[in-house]
């Protein structure tokens, strides 16, 4: 009986799940199985034929100067999410305190990561306008006679695009540090100040340390989202001024969709989820120094 009974239950189990698994095997497992297939053609979309030809998408890919320049703006791209990640703590740690209209504050600062990423980047191209905007007009006032030049410049669009993105994560990663601040117990941290322990200490030994799994979250959630992102870039830049803004998810979306070569956008697409797999594991045997359970 008890053995039919689970059985039942499994059975059940495994009919609520059949959907969302069929949608996972159609749209994700299949879909892979297939561009992993087209590494080794050069396939254009619209043409019915494919010509096996082996690892020639790879070889090109290693000897591609655009792909070497895209590795090295989404290196760029992702020190925003460290940074993002800072700002976030420091803003939950403020408002997990008695702050005036602080219901108010956080909805601000989470409103970005809900906005269209379009409007974001249409928004901040006016702010980062080299001689209208708002930022370099203020640069000017306050005494800087050459401010940057923003999206204007081949030199500093990238780290333009990292200040759009640290705004962006911000809100997040605030909402969910300000949840993991509220787990922690305040007689801890009252225990803490009875024993003389100053604010930075209680912050250094103690709140760091406990909410260092919610750190983990965040980093290696934070790293693969970056990663993968092109929206904001394509919304702004579209990779320029030259390609000094293309990372590597925009580089194969222009591949594939511009250029229509999907079997070579499919090898760029497997190098990054070689490079998302690479820095996943090297983030899952770090957390074992640094996370504490």
């Amino acid at each position: 009986m008890n053995n039919s009974w689970m059985k039942r239950q499994r059975n059940i189990g495994m009919l609520f799940i059949a959907p969302n698994m069929l949608g996972v095997l159609a749209f994700y497992i299949l879909p892979a199985l297939f561009s992993l297939g087209l590494v080794f053609t050069d396939w254009k979309f619209g043409n019915p034929v494919f010509h096996f030809i082996g690892l020639d998408n790879v070889k090109r890919l290693l000897h591609d100067e655009l792909f070497y320049i895209a590795l090295k703006n989404t290196a760029i791209f992702l020190l925003s999410v460290p940074v993002s990640m800072m700002l976030g703590f420091i803003v939950a740690i403020i408002l997990n305190n008695m702050v005036y209209m602080k219901g108010l504050l956080r909805a601000m600062y989470f409103m970005p990561y809900i906005t269209s990423g379009v409007a974001i980047g249409f928004v901040w191209m006016l702010l980062f306008h080299p001689t209208q905007g708002p930022i370099n007009q203020f640069l000017t006032k306050i005494g800087i006679q050459h401010p940057p030049q923003w999206f204007g410049s081949m030199e500093t669009s990238m780290y333009a695009m990292d200040v759009i993105w640290i705004w962006f994560l911000l809100g997040y990663n605030m909402i969910i540090y300000l949840a993991a601040l509220q787990e922690i117990s305040g007689d801890l941290l009252e225990a803490a100040r009875i024993d003389g322990a100053h604010s930075w200490t209680i912050i250094r030994r103690i709140v760091f340390p406990l909410v260092s799994p919610t750190t983990f979250l965040l980093l290696i959630t934070g790293l693969i989202m970056t990663i993968k992102t092109f929206g904001i870039i394509e919304a702004t830049t579209q990779g320029g001024p030259g390609n000094s803004t293309t990372i590597l998810s925009l580089f194969v979306y222009k591949t594939a969709f511009s250029y229509y070569e999907m079997g070579y956008a499919s090898a760029i697409s497997w190098a990054l989820f070689l490079i998302i797999l690479f820095i996943t594991l090297i983030q899952w045997y770090g957390q074992k120094k640094w996370v504490h359970y």
